[in-house]
């Protein structure tokens, strides 16, 4: 188990109130437990969006394409440092303005590790600044390519199996599109 497995995370009720704590692992363990997390989408100057290959050390959804970065604050913590964090860790980007354009909340499991995803999703967007580039770890990151929202969309919505399940909805909310949140039973 790595270390960050053990980090704690802030568990929420359906309208995004704390309501606890708990390890990384624990709350990813099924069923699950409802929990705050961030998706972080970064652009270029031509509006797309950059996308990361999951490495295949992930414990959840590896191999699968998935937005800029994604993580955990820990409780309390603001998003924005958070996701600040986690962008110089999975692609070794520093010091970017990230906006919140959304929220979405989805429960997704993962037939491969026995793994789920139950998470309160907060979405996060930042322009990449000018004459920088990714250098994405090899533990977090197995590749990583540029793409248009509208055609993101598009191959998600034809094919969805390369891609890991939170990202149609995460897109959705970048592009301003509501979706539905699912529950714990499919519902």
């Amino acid at each position: 188990m790595t270390a960050r497995e053990e980090h704690l995370v802030e568990l929420v009720d359906a309208e995004g109130r704390a309501l606890g704590t708990a390890t990384v692992a624990d709350s990813h363990r099924a069923p699950g437990r409802l929990h705050r997390a961030f998706s972080v989408f970064l652009r270029d100057e031509f509006g797309q969006v950059l996308l990361q290959q999951r490495a295949a050390v992930k414990t959840r959804f590896p191999l699968r394409w998935a937005n800029t970065c994604c993580g955990h604050p820990l409780p309390g913590e603001p998003l924005q440092i958070a996701a600040g964090r986690r962008l110089i860790e999975e692609v070794g980007i520093a010091d970017v303005t990230l906006s919140e354009v959304g929220v979405y909340a989805y429960y997704a499991e993962d037939p491969a590790t026995g793994r789920v995803e139950y998470e309160y999703d907060h979405v996060l967007v930042g322009d990449l600044p000018a004459g920088v580039h990714p250098m994405p770890d090899p533990d977090e990151v197995a590749d990583l390519r540029w793409a248009p929202v509208p055609t993101l969309l598009a191959e998600i919505e034809s094919d969805s199996r390369a891609y890991a399940p939170w990202l149609l909805g995460v897109t959705q909310r970048l592009a301003g599109v509501t979706g539905v949140v699912v529950q714990p039973d499919g519902r």
